[in-house]
């Protein structure tokens, strides 16, 4: 098989210098949805190529499709990841890896971080509910199932904005809550930029969700962020390393460190917490923190519950959560800024 011939099994899309694109592909390798043949770059249809020797980006992918039943979206900077959703049919939930580094282009995530395989990039989910577990565990125990609703609205040089709508079920039962979410990838300067997390999720019977510690939103990092691999903790109160920084309030919590590959570059990233999920709720009216020195922060309200919370039906939940990627350290940008846009 030529070595061109063997690519066209892949979906790639390329940008122009200095732009973002995307693209959703199938377990076959084409393009699908609302998304036209070629990137969608600043507004335009099949916008010009560039950095891409000069050929059809199918015969020089970047990218990959696995062997899924569903789509994958891509988003890349320059021709390079940036950043994958990943909600294939197999998965226990959609989650995004990579999340490319703004200066290395390196993820500053993981994949999947051993010894605990659940703890997949930036992920969105949570155990203990109705007696399953949609974070952790088989398949059987509970699934996080895309609908199949995977689709682009927004698209510019610097902005990409999808959506998404799930189920969250055990395999031959009905369904027990549904969510729609939408992202958002703002790059806003060489130095950082933003992921922009909105979920709206509801449940279609009652649901009850007992004390946890794990799941919810959060990110689990590359091991030369995190102090376990010589990296820093830190939160928004200046509190640093898991001791001091969990079951604490704060506004954000980050990770930085030099990395591995090239130790001159540092870089980072930050989870920034609302003040509250819902003025009803008075459990969740501070954003209290579950860290790890070895690579995994969430603001898990669940864990500081005295009690199961009961989940009503049809009593719908909406929470956004910003996500910080940037270069250098948490001094180096304005992370209290960032999160008084979108929360003060």
């Amino acid at each position: 098989m030529k070595r061109r011939d063997f690519l066209r099994a892949a979906v790639a899309s390329s940008a122009m210098a200095g732009g973002l694109s995307v693209s959703i592909a199938n377990e076959n390798g084409e393009l699908v949805s609302n998304v036209p043949t070629g990137p969608i770059f600043a507004g335009q249809k099949a916008a010009p190529l560039t950095k891409n020797w000069g050929e059809n980006p199918a015969e020089h992918c970047t990218g990959y499709v696995s062997a899924c039943e569903n789509k994958m979206l891509w988003v890349r900077r320059d021709n390079q990841m940036l950043a994958t959703y990943r909600c294939g049919q197999h998965q226990k939930y959609p989650y995004i890896y990579p999340l490319a580094g703004p200066k290395s282009m390196v993820s500053v995530t993981t994949e999947t971080g051993m010894p605990w395989p659940h703890h997949r990039s930036m992920f969105f989910g949570l155990d203990r509910v109705n007696g399953g577990n949609y974070w952790q565990g088989r398949r059987e125990d509970g699934q996080i199932l895309s609908k199949n609703e995977l689709k682009v609205e927004e698209a510019t040089e610097s902005k990409i904005v999808w959506t998404d709508g799930c189920i969250w079920k055990k395999p031959d039962q009905d369904p027990i809550m549904e969510d729609t979410r939408r992202y958002t990838i703002d790059w806003r300067c060489d130095d950082y930029y933003i992921v922009d997390f909105y979920v709206k999720w509801t449940p279609l019977v009652d649901v009850t969700v007992t004390r946890t510690n794990h799941g919810f939103f959060g990110v689990r990092v590359s091991n030369d962020l995190a102090p376990a691999g010589g990296g820093v903790l830190i939160n928004s109160n200046g509190q640093k390393g898991q001791a001091e920084t969990e079951g604490k309030v704060a506004k954000w919590c980050a990770y930085y460190g030099k990395r591995y590959f090239n130790p001159a570059i540092t870089e980072g990233v930050a989870v920034l917490c609302p003040p509250n999920i819902t003025p009803a709720e008075p459990t969740f009216e501070n954003c209290t923190w579950f860290t790890r020195d070895y690579g995994n922060i969430s603001p898990m309200p669940f864990n500081y519950n005295p009690g199961p919370w009961l989940f009503k039906k049809g009593e719908s939940r909406e929470v956004t959560y910003r996500t910080v990627v940037f270069a250098g350290t948490t001094a180096d940008v304005d992370l209290n800024g960032l999160w008084n846009e979108i929360y003060g």
